[in-house]
């Protein structure tokens, strides 16, 4: 059983998806604005957040810029009715996973959600769990990485892309196999997602990071 936060000043949403959600034997906590999210982030240890961008007090980009404060925060599925382009970016550039437009089509966000759900179990196999290169140890399950005798806590993206860069040490991966493997985008949405993700990483890790830049190709963290 997962616990899932759902963020939407709506009441007939949040009725409606934790009926849902509790239906296939998850537990749900719902809340109508930003603020009384964080509350219950700092309370307790959700699996994943759906989170809506237009709330009273903090919106929707606000509880994203929060959560890096946050000892374990979860993975964040937005759902919007805003068409506009640049706010799913946006959201997308602070760590959501997802991005479902409203009105959504029920079976299709559950099919979304378990699929983030079940990529998180993935990654929390005792198996998977840790990864190491020279200088840097990587918690998967907590999103901690440890570097010069740091602990550093990542977003639920921040991690998936230096995880994928950590298990490719000594390897060149190219933007494109970013978005594709991390995003999970099979195009290029014409931003600078993984240049922005990238940057944040650095700054996380420095100084002197480990990911190196390969002019024209892509990123890599050096195996030696």
């Amino acid at each position: 059983m997962s616990t899932i936060l759902v963020v939407d000043d709506e009441e007939r949403i949040r009725v409606l998806l934790s009926r849902a959600l509790s239906d296939v034997g998850h537990r749900v906590v719902g809340v109508p604005d930003g603020d009384s999210a964080l509350t219950q982030l700092r309370a307790q240890d959700f699996d994943l957040m759906l989170l809506d961008l237009v709330l009273p007090r903090t919106n929707g980009l606000g509880v994203l810029d929060r959560l890096p404060d946050l000892h374990s925060p979860p993975p964040v599925i937005v759902l919007t009715g805003m068409h506009d382009v640049s706010a799913r970016v946006q959201a997308l550039n602070k760590g959501a996973v997802d991005v479902v437009g409203k009105p959504f089509v029920l079976i299709e966000l559950l099919a979304r959600i378990n699929r983030h759900l079940g990529a998180s179990d993935v990654r929390t196999g005792s198996d998977h769990r840790f990864l190491g290169t020279p200088g840097l140890r990587l918690d998967t399950n907590r999103r901690i990485v440890e570097r010069d005798d740091r602990r550093v806590v990542l977003s639920e993206r921040e991690s998936a892309l230096l995880a994928h860069l950590m298990r490719r040490a000594g390897d060149v991966c190219t933007r494109e196999e970013l978005l594709n493997d991390v995003w999970g985008l099979d195009f290029d949405p014409g931003s600078n997602l993984v240049e922005v993700c990238i940057g944040r990483l650095r700054s996380k890790l420095s100084p002197h990071p480990p990911i190196e830049t390969v002019r024209g190709v892509g990123y890599c963290i050096p195996n030696v």
